[in-house]
């Protein structure tokens, strides 16, 4: 009984808690009924049995909740009394009363996720409305993912429960004239949270945990609205996500892609990411990076990586000094450490990298591969005096070893 009702809280809360958003206008309430039902079905099911349909019952049971509230605080607004009117009666069989249409859940799904993600609400609160609402996570849980207190995250939340209300944001499914923009926007806030996981934050290189959530959603988006985009994100992180075993040795120390035991990636992850790919063409940012990861990822080594077809899809990508960055490391491997230098000169020193430890990274490489190991020195000097992380400086300072000592 209590694996059912575990079952039913990750596979059914986005569609509980969206139904119980729509019956009533307040967000608050509906948490607090969806809460209270998967509380009454511990209570239930276990004498009752499992009904054939746990959503339905558990949508069910949180309205019947939140009408009971609602008549007992005597304050009721004009939205809830003609929902109230149209209710079911008491007796009615919970299974029967939404049904389980799958259109009705992705429908439900589909509002849930539109309205958290809404370009009106600030960055950070679509983010942990999104894990709140459509992922299901507790308050807690969610602050201890982003390593901020329970009561900075709770604050977060109401806020933007707030901004909901004052905006006047509605909860739907955006018209179809908004459909493709607003969607660019649900994507963004999904990758945010999958990325956050590689933040190095609290010590761990991966928190494999946030990672999880947001191939979940990615998952959910792609198979709600079959946005090429949508496919394109979730093969991006599969792909990305299979190495994760291998990028850090049994010390903790970051391991770099070409060193990385490709024995490790996660084959199954690896086939789902590129068989989503082979679906139809890649489109869009999203697409292209994971097009770019499938050539890392299908590649049996690392020298046999085609990164001359790597290069060509960087320039697939929006000119900004992150893929100008990257796309002089595919053209040095492709073409040879002088032209990948010279790319990087073109570069410069953009202001959108200022303080960030990736150029003179990237320089001190290519310089080590170049064997000019005594120039390389200084560059990887001060890409570890601006690492982000721990795990980051030890791998520096192993270069830095390795470059002194080639330089003796």
């Amino acid at each position: 009984m209590r694996a059912a009702v575990a079952a039913a809280h990750r596979d059914e809360w986005a569609r509980v808690f969206g139904a119980l958003v729509r019956f009533t206008g307040d967000w608050a309430l509906a948490e607090d009924c969806t809460q209270d039902a998967y509380a009454r079905a511990l209570e239930r099911w276990g004498a009752d049995g499992i009904p054939r349909v746990p959503g339905a019952w558990l949508t069910v049971a949180a309205r019947r909740r939140a009408i009971d509230l609602v008549r007992r605080s005597g304050v009721e607004s004009e939205k809830l009394r003609l929902a109230i009117a149209d209710a079911e009666p008491a007796g009615a069989p919970a299974d029967a009363a939404l049904g389980d249409q799958e259109g009705e859940w992705e429908d439900e799904v589909l509002r849930l996720v539109y309205t958290c993600a809404h370009p009106a609400l600030p960055v950070e609160g679509r983010v942990a409305l999104t894990l709140r609402a459509v992922a299901g996570l507790t308050t807690r849980e969610i602050a201890r993912l982003f390593l901020v207190g329970e009561a900075t995250m709770s604050q977060r939340l109401l806020r933007t429960k707030r901004r909901i209300a004052e905006a006047g944001i509605p909860y739907r499914v955006p018209p179809p004239s908004l459909v493709a923009e607003r969607t660019a926007g649900v994507l963004a806030v999904v990758y945010l949270i999958f990325t956050e996981g590689y933040a190095p934050d609290d010590g761990r290189p991966v928190r494999d945990e946030l990672c999880l959530e947001g191939i979940r959603l990615a998952r959910l988006v792609h198979r709600l609205t079959g946005d090429p985009e949508a496919r394109g994100l979730l093969a991006l992180m599969l792909l990305q996500h299979a190495r994760r075993a291998a990028r850090v040795d049994d010390a903790g120390d970051l391991v770099p892609l070409e060193e990385q035991d490709r024995a490790l990636w996660d084959a199954a992850a690896v086939a789902e990411g590129l068989a989503l790919l082979a679906e139809g063409a890649v489109v869009g940012p999203y697409g292209v990076q994971a097009a770019i990861a499938a050539e890392h990822d299908r590649a049996p080594r690392a020298s046999d990586t085609d990164w001359r077809r790597i290069r060509e899809l960087y320039g697939l990508l929006p000119a900004t000094p992150v893929v100008a960055l990257n796309e002089a490391v595919a053209i040095a491997m492709a073409e040879g450490t002088d032209a990948g230098l010279a790319a990087l000169d073109a570069l410069g020193e953009p202001p959108a990298l200022a303080g960030s430890f990736l150029v003179p990274f990237t320089r001190g490489e290519l310089l080590r591969r170049a064997g000019r190991a005594a120039d390389a020195i200084p560059h990887l000097e001060r890409a570890r005096a601006l690492a982000p992380g721990d795990a980051e400086r030890r791998l520096l300072d192993r270069r830095i070893a390795e470059c002194r000592a080639a330089a003796r």
